[in-house]
């Protein structure tokens, strides 16, 4: 029986296994023959010692760390959790280098979306040093500090803020799609230096663009010099693959017909899903269409035969284009639409490109809001002033999710700055005006607030009299709930997706996974009961997931068998028992819950059957059944 590994995935292990697919001779050993590789390489090895680079001190170690597995967890919370079993959404309190080192099996190249707003670093926002060697430990100690701000005093004001970013935006990178997107706010104190790490991390040649947003409606009057009414958002993609961005709308409210009005009439032959319909709310619906398929009355005299759509509507007279001329512009682009209010109809797009590209000013003719209107969006769900600090409108997450992903509304969109969970807010809005089903991963750190500072203080007053935690991540959570509720109440819609499962991160549930680093003679005393006092078999379940690589809302059935819980996880695909005085009859019920498709992965807990012969027996009875992968924890 194999026992799991406890930790996190090995990065340098799967860029090492990259290397040998590309250049499987440079293998010597099991180890990279770095000399062959240069060999291989050639003149593309540059072996001046000076060249353009960008570095700063720290900047060797935050490589490094990016790389260093986490022996961490994340616990569930369902106390603080909203719609547990439905929601496919996700709410983290933690570190997010800890959390995002966490996802990286679980989540690698998943996600289509990340938005960040960092901190600006402008000398009061939160900047803190991680530890090399225990970072969980380091994470604990900094949440319970209220004095963490980068002061410009620090003679490593800079510094300290790339060495926190880095491996932040190296370990991004790996969770998303290859043709996934991020997005990051940021003003003018770090923009350049944010623009070098990106380029290196992504690419210079990935940089999408450089967007300016229009953060107020008027600048300070009271400023010396110059009002700064503009931040940036910076978009790179992840590798070398064409993305397509959209702007406000993909369609511009021009409409060409397709037909006259007259007494003749001829047929198109449409290719299947190259037909849309307008619906009632504004949205589009691809598709392909027969009788029978939708209420609009004309599309009855459609038939569908050998994935063709026939055209045979007789009112409207003469197509005013020829079959090749549709065939033409399809290639090109063009999208045809039906409305129940005009018929056949084709959209008119602007002549480049045949789309609307989105400009790189971001402002109120593109309907996107300000400092002003993210205050006010916060103000109507608590009711009380300064409970969010420095939050982004809604529409301006909103119209970044539309420009990458107008036509993918089953994406993942990640924010490992959550701060007041915007981009949460702008998740469940859109999938409320265009039936979407996006989802969301916020990670915030439960920092508690500074009294001290008059901004903390009024969050801190505010979540004490609605009874909650003083803490920044208890904000983020807050308003998601709100949030929900007001978009339900105000659309009537009430099969969206307006919870959270909450996770909070912690050390491992298993003490071998998680040694006292300052004292290991008594961790190794204490391996007789290799769990840890206090944590539940839910809190494992969840550790295991995140070890084998499985989303953290994959479906999860609970079977209890005389007392005893097993784990039917993902429809069979994993069984689990994480029980004391484990017998072969639980082993034999465990078998009936086998997904039909693939051989299940089986774990126990190592301590768990009521002898070693039970534990041989059980190994020998799923061989026979065809289940080899069995592991322990």
């Amino acid at each position: 029986m194999e026992k799991l590994d406890g930790k996190s995935m090995d990065i340098v292990k799967a860029n090492i296994e990259a290397l040998k697919q590309l250049f499987p001779d440079v293998v010597t050993e099991g180890k990279i023959d770095f000399e062959k590789l240069k060999l291989i390489l050639g003149e593309e090895i540059e072996a001046r010692n000076e060249k353009y680079e960008f570095t700063w001190h720290g900047k060797t170690q935050a490589m490094k760390l990016a790389q260093t597995p986490s022996t961490g967890t994340l616990r569930p919370d369902k106390a603080s959790s909203k719609n547990w079993d439905t929601t496919e959404n996700l709410y983290i309190e933690g570190d997010n280098l800890e959390v995002l080192k966490l996802l990286q099996k679980s989540y690698f190249g998943k996600i289509k979306m990340i938005y960040i707003d960092p901190p600006y670093n402008t000398g009061k926002d939160f900047v803190y040093k991680d530890d090399f060697r225990d970072n969980i430990k380091n994470y604990k100690e900094i949440t319970q500090q209220t004095t963490k701000a980068n002061t410009e005093t620090n003679g490593r004001y800079h510094t300290d803020w790339l060495n926190m970013m880095y491996p932040r935006l190296k370990l991004a990178r790996n969770l998303l799609k290859e043709d996934g997107v991020i997005f990051i706010s940021i003003d003018d104190n770090e923009l350049v230096n944010l623009r070098k790490i990106c380029d290196e991390i992504f690419g210079e040649n990935n940089l999408i663009a450089q967007f300016t947003w229009v953060k107020k409606k008027k600048g300070s009057h009271l400023s010396k010099s110059i009002r700064n009414i503009t931040e940036y958002v910076i978009a790179y993609k992840k590798g070398d693959v064409t993305i397509e961005l959209f702007g406000e709308s993909a369609y511009s409210d021009k409409w060409q017909p397709l037909v006259k009005r007259t007494n003749s009439h001829k047929v198109l032959v449409f290719p299947a899903n190259s037909v849309e319909t307008k619906l009632d709310d504004g949205t589009y619906e691809a598709g392909r269409y027969g009788e029978g398929s939708t209420s609009i009355e004309f599309l009855k005299s459609f038939v569908v035969k050998n994935g063709l759509v026939i055209s045979e509507i007789e009112v409207n007279g003469p197509f005013v284009w020829t079959q090749n001329k549709l065939e033409e512009e399809l290639k090109l682009g063009t999208r045809i639409s039906l409305s129940s209010k005009f018929g056949f109809n084709v959209l008119k797009f602007d002549q480049d490109n045949k789309v609307k590209r989105p400009p790189t000013l971001l402002d109120n003719k593109l309907n996107i809001g300000t400092n002003e209107d993210a205050y006010e969006e916060c103000l109507s769900l608590f009711r009380a002033e300064g409970v969010a600090s420095y939050p982004k409108p809604v529409s301006l997450i909103k119209y970044l999710i539309n420009t990458l992903g107008y036509y993918d509304k089953e994406m993942i969109v990640l924010d490992f700055f959550a701060g007041s969970a915007t981009t949460a807010h702008a998740v469940m809005t859109l999938n409320a005006e265009d039936n979407g089903n996006r989802k969301f991963i916020m990670v915030q750190l439960d920092e508690l607030l500074d009294q001290n500072d008059d901004q903390q203080r009024r969050t801190y007053e505010y979540l004490k009299s609605i009874d909650k935690p003083p803490v920044l991540s208890e904000v983020g959570k807050e308003r998601i709930r709100r949030a929900g509720e007001k978009i339900v109440q105000e659309t009537g819609k009430t099969d969206l997706d307006i919870g959270f499962k909450v996770f909070k991160l912690d050390s491992s549930n298993v003490k071998t996974w998680d040694p006292d680093f300052d004292n290991l003679e008594q961790t190794l005393f204490d391996l007789q009961d290799n769990i840890k006092e206090g944590r539940t078999k839910e809190d494992l379940l969840y550790e295991i997931l995140l070890k084998i690589g499985l989303p953290l809302t994959t479906p999860i059935e609970e079977i209890d068998y005389n007392g005893k819980t097993i784990y039917n996880i993902a429809y069979g695909s994993v069984l689990v028992c994480l029980e004391d005085d484990i017998d072969l009859d639980i082993v034999q019920e465990m078998m009936k819950y086998q997904s039909e498709h693939m051989p299940p992965k089986v774990i126990f807990k190592e301590s768990g059957f009521i002898s070693d012969a039970v534990k041989t027996n059980a190994l020998q009875t799923l061989k026979k059944h065809g289940i080899t992968d069995v592991r322990s924890v």
